[in-house]
């Protein structure tokens, strides 16, 4: 199961830091990035099977890939935030970490868009019809 490497890594690295953070706190930030890029690849291993599953769904069921791609973009945006944000609170800059998550949600509502936009011809498609 990948996700018990995953919790296995987090927790080394997370209790290694903790361990050097008194005594050499460099050494500790090292640490702490290693893991992370450590983790980042198990992460994108798995998302690239995932991807494979989604463009099969949506050639089977019609969905236009570009309506696709964008909600894997703001999945990605999402997660990118956090993952951003989670890491400046870890360190600290809270009030930095909060302009990146207002930044990741603007971003999301710029790509949702084009979303909004087939929705709502859509529903006037159907409104005409009546």
């Amino acid at each position: 199961m990948e996700i018990l490497r995953i919790i296995g890594v987090a927790f080394v690295t997370a209790i290694t830091s903790v361990l050097l953070k008194s005594t050499k706190p460099e050494l500790s930030f090292a640490v702490t990035v290693t893991g992370v890029i450590v983790l980042l690849l198990f992460i994108v291993d798995a998302l690239q099977n995932t991807l494979a599953v989604f463009s099969a769904i949506a050639s089977m069921s019609g969905v236009e890939n570009g309506l696709l791609k964008i909600l894997l973009k703001i999945v990605g945006v999402g997660s990118i935030t956090e993952f951003g944000a989670g890491i400046l609170n870890d360190f600290g800059s809270n009030a930095v970490a909060d302009k990146v998550v207002l930044a990741g949600k603007i971003t999301i509502i710029m790509l949702s868009l084009p979303i909004i936009q087939s929705l709502l011809a859509l529903v006037q498609g159907f409104l005409k019809l009546v």
